[in-house]
């Protein structure tokens, strides 16, 4: 059984929902990464997405896009990437480990060759944002002979025939992207995301985790009252922003915040 799958069972088991905080790797400096991993598990993450920086994050918001830029700006690259989720397994052998970023670096390293880099260093899941299963067969059969889970993004607009197909190619999780729109985007409407829950349900047996428009305890509370997973992820790296000069600051920052949003997950 998978990371994620012991994991989620783990939590269905103990009735709470899962916590996965996103960050982007090597923001805003390499060493930063891979000590604030164990900072956000230690405050009530239950698994990490951890972001590979890329030069045009077409999905990501412009909080993220900056993140990107930074981490780029220090020379980053999928390697390093793979590095750092290595270093955190020296560490921590039970979070599971969630890559998130785009094609290009993927496809530059081979998709063999990256599934099996990826499953080497640790990985238990990848989400590549523009690879959607249609066009991803060659990914999909290089990750699942390594026993790492392709996580795929539904959104609002994804029809009851289109969820079925995502599904089918998905394990792990599915994440549900909860507004219209990129990352960090405006006010988030529960009852329309709740709707579409019941959609996807329908369709598979997977954990559906929501992510996008998820800024607070509060909001994360409320998600967590009708998703399995709740994603966050703008509102810790704006504060990883506007920490980048006091990177000493960045860990215990997040750590309060997330752990504010794990106690208020447990209470709702």
């Amino acid at each position: 059984m998978s990371r994620l799958a012991t994991r989620f069972e783990g939590l269905r088991a103990a009735g709470r929902k899962a916590l996965i905080p996103f960050v982007t790797a090597g923001d805003p400096h390499r060493s930063v990464t891979v000590p604030l991993m164990h900072a956000l598990v230690a405050a009530g993450a239950d698994a990490i997405e951890l972001g590979v920086p890329f030069s045009d994050p077409m999905a990501d918001g412009p909080v993220i896009q900056r993140a990107s830029e930074r981490a780029l700006l220090h020379h980053t690259s999928l390697h390093d990437v793979l590095d750092m989720v290595r270093e955190f397994r020296q560490g921590d052998a039970a979070t599971p480990v969630v890559l998130m970023g785009y094609l290009n670096p993927i496809e530059v390293m081979g998709y063999p060759a990256f599934a099996g880099a990826a499953a080497q260093a640790g990985v238990d899941g990848v989400l590549t944002v523009d690879l959607p299963p249609d066009e991803g067969h060659d990914l999909l059969v290089a990750l699942r002979a390594v026993d790492v889970d392709p996580i795929y993004l539904i959104a609002p607009t994804s029809s009851p025939a289109r969820i079925e197909k995502i599904c089918s190619a998905a394990s792990g999780f599915v994440y549900y992207v909860s507004l219209k729109g990129v990352t960090g985007a405006a006010h988030l409407d529960l009852g329309p995301v709740e709707q579409k829950l019941a959609l996807i349900r329908e369709r598979t047996t997977l954990p559906v985790g929501v992510g996008f428009g998820i800024r607070d305890a509060a909001t994360a509370a409320r998600v967590a009252r009708i998703a399995d997973a709740v994603i966050v992820g703008s509102a810790l790296v704006s504060r990883i922003e506007g920490l980048a000069d006091r990177p000493d600051e960045i860990a215990p920052a997040l750590g309060a915040l997330l752990g504010e949003m794990r106690s208020a997950m447990d209470a709702a």
